[in-house]
């Protein structure tokens, strides 16, 4: 049975990122404990949880004498964040695939069709996001699918906080040819496509 402090740190830390995420948290910020507190309607037990949560997933920092403040962001990270995506991305969709059933295939494709119909950039990356971890779900390895959610909120975050152009509707072949190669078992082609497609992000 979950404990009710554990569901509120959970509420806090999921509202937390996403204000992260979107940038309405600019890097550096302090994440004060007594207003988080507050706006939640709670003590700082949860939100010092929810506040431990973020520096281990990269979106804070714990600083001395500065406290816990919204990460910084740099080319560097960036590299680095891609360079793991790939090599953790491709070894689950390789995992994934001998496990793949046609309920996973209309999963991916369902968020495919979304990602492509999307309005604006917000609803993209969020259908791109579900699109990317619903191709890797299947490889039913709980760590490293936890790594590679952290890695892709990481990148929405880089995404958000550096896309400058006006939005424009965008059929992405990639995620088309992706589930194509899936759906006659050729894993090897799946995997090369999407090993291709995150060094685009570069």
């Amino acid at each position: 049975m979950t404990a009710p402090s554990d569901t509120i740190a959970d509420r806090i830390a999921a509202a937390l990122t996403e204000q992260i995420v979107l940038g309405a948290l600019a890097p550096d910020e302090k994440l004060r404990q007594d207003h988080i507190a507050r706006d939640h309607g709670t003590s700082h037990v949860p939100v010092r949880e929810a506040l431990l949560r973020l520096v281990a997933r990269g979106l804070a920092t714990n600083m001395p004498r500065r406290g816990v403040r919204v990460a910084p962001m740099n080319r560097a990270d960036m590299r680095e964040i891609l360079d793991m995506r790939v090599a953790l991305e491709v070894m689950a969709l390789r995992r994934a695939a001998p496990n793949m059933t046609a309920a996973h295939l209309d999963m991916a494709d369902r968020a495919r069709l979304a990602c492509d119909a999307a309005a604006d950039r917000f609803e993209w990356e969020r259908q791109n996001r579900a699109f990317h971890f619903a191709l890797v779900v299947p490889c039913a390895m709980p760590r490293l699918l936890a790594e590679i959610e952290t890695l892709q909120l990481l990148s929405a975050r880089h995404f958000h906080a550096t896309w400058r152009a006006d939005w424009e509707s965008r059929t992405d072949l990639d995620h088309r040819n992706i589930l194509a190669a899936l759906a006659r078992k050729d894993s090897e082609a799946a995997a090369a496509i999407l090993a291709r497609h995150l060094e685009r992000l570069r």
